[in-house]
């Protein structure tokens, strides 16, 4: 007796459908453009999961560049001003602390500045 593929299919195309949800058209409703948007879906949020950590660190660079030029520095010389004065704070913090407490971050660059003129 042959195997018949319909309670399997069924599922699968249901599970398929159900992460489809939210596509538009056709592309929610027709296994075949379904599979074929998930697919090309799943590559992107791979792809993007990667490009969102390098668009932070975009961003948190041009935060602290904003707020170094401030305090009469660029990013570089500042950065640079840190590392020789062994303040170990990375990107994220920097660029938290330039746009929530300017003082604070005044005070680093303060300390950067003064690595910078030994």
């Amino acid at each position: 007796m042959r195997v018949k593929t319909g309670v399997v299919r069924h599922r699968r195309h249901k599970r398929l459908l159900k992460q489809a949800r939210g596509f538009y058209s056709g592309r929610r409703k027709h296994f075949r453009k379904a599979k074929e948007q998930l697919e090309r879906s799943l590559v992107y949020a791979y792809r993007d999961r990667r490009q969102k950590k390098r668009d932070f660190r975009k961003l948190w660079i041009v935060r602290i560049n904003a707020a170094a030029r401030l305090n009469d520095l660029n990013y570089s010389r500042f950065m640079h001003g840190l590392k020789l004065a062994n303040i170990e704070l990375d990107r994220k913090i920097l660029a938290d602390m330039a746009m929530n407490s300017p003082e604070s971050f005044t005070k680093i660059a303060d300390a950067s500045k003064a690595a910078l003129t030994k």
